[in-house]
C-alpha cells in the first residue's frame, strides 16, 4: 500500500500541483483545508469540489475563525492591496497561518500514522510571508518531532515537504501541466467578486498571471481585469 501524506489544499494552484506532486511521488493523499472566516472563501467551495478529482483519498475541512483575531485583509475590514506587488510583508499576511495550519496538519498526520506533510509555500513568486521560509519550515520540521507522540515513540520522523519551495510560478505551472493538473480547478483570487470571478488585479491574481505569462500558456480562469503587472 502507498504511504499516506496529509496535503494542505487550499483550491489554489500551488496546493493543487503539491497534491499532484505527492501523487507522482507515490503517496497516498489525505487533502487538508481551512474554512477560517477568510474574505476569499470561494475556495474553500472549490477545495471541496475538485478533491475528490485530484486524487485525495479523504479530504477533511478545519472550520475555525480566524476573524476573531484580525490582523489581515483576509480577515478583517482592510482593504485588499492592488497596486502591485511591493517589497514588504504585505497586509494580506495572515497572523501566524501557516503555523496554525501545519500544526493542524501535524495532529492529523499522526493519528492516520502518516509522517510526510506537503505545504505549497514558495519563496521566490510570492508576497513576501515570513511564513514561507525554508528557515520557518526546518524550524517547524524540529518541532514536530520534538512534540510528538509517534516521533518521542520511535514510530517514525516527521517531514515537511515542499517540492515549489524554490521554483518560479512558471516552473511550478509547467511541473503541474506535465502532471496533468488542470489549473482551471484552480483558485487564487485574494479578493473575488460576489461571483467568484478573481479580480486580476490583487497579489495573488498579479502573481498568478505572470507566472503564466512567463509559462507562455494562457490562464484558464476568467478574470474581472487583465493586465496586471507585479
Amino acid at each position: 500500500m502507498p504511504k499516506k501524506a496529509v496535503v494542505l489544499y487550499s483550491g489554489g494552484l500551488d496546493s493543487t500541483t503539491c497534491m499532484a506532486i505527492a501523487r507522482e511521488e507515490g503517496f497516498a493523499p489525505y487533502a487538508i483545508s481551512f474554512s477560517y472566516g477568510q474574505r476569499h472563501s470561494v475556495e474553500i467551495e472549490k477545495a471541496r469540489l475538485h478533491a475528490p478529482r485530484l486524487g485525495a483519498i479523504e479530504h477533511l475541512v478545519v472550520d475555525f475563525d480566524y476573524r476573531l483575531i484580525g490582523g489581515s485583509a483576509l480577515t478583517a475590514d482592510i482593504a485588499v492591496p492592488k497596486a502591485g506587488v511591493g517589497t514588504d510583508i504585505p497586509v494580506t499576511y495572515v497572523p501566524a497561518r501557516n503555523t496554525v495550519f501545519l500544526s493542524f496538519a501535524l495532529g492529523w498526520a499522526e493519528v492516520l500514522g502518516a509522517f510526510d506533510i506537503f505545504i505549497g509555500v514558495n519563496a521566490l513568486d510570492y508576497s513576501g510571508y515570513p511564513d514561507c521560509r525554508p528557515e520557518y519550515i526546518a524550524a517547524f520540521e524540529t518541532m514536530a518531532n520534538l512534540a510528538t507522540r509517534a516521533s518521542t515513540e520511535g514510530r517514525g520522523s516527521f517531514h515537511i515537504r515542499t517540492p515549489l519551495i524554490n521554483l518560479t510560478k512558471a516552473e511550478i505551472i509547467h511541473q503541474g501541466m506535465d502532471l496533468g493538473v488542470d489549473y482551471g480547478l484552480t483558485h487564487s483570487c485574494y479578493d473575488p467578486g460576489a461571483d467568484g470571478l478573481a479580480c486580476g488585479v490583487c497579489d495573488s491574481c498579479r502573481l498568478r498571471l505572470k507566472g503564466f505569462a512567463e509559462a507562455g500558456v494562457s490562464d484558464p480562469i476568467p478574470y474581472a481585469v487583465t493586465g496586471g503587472t507585479p
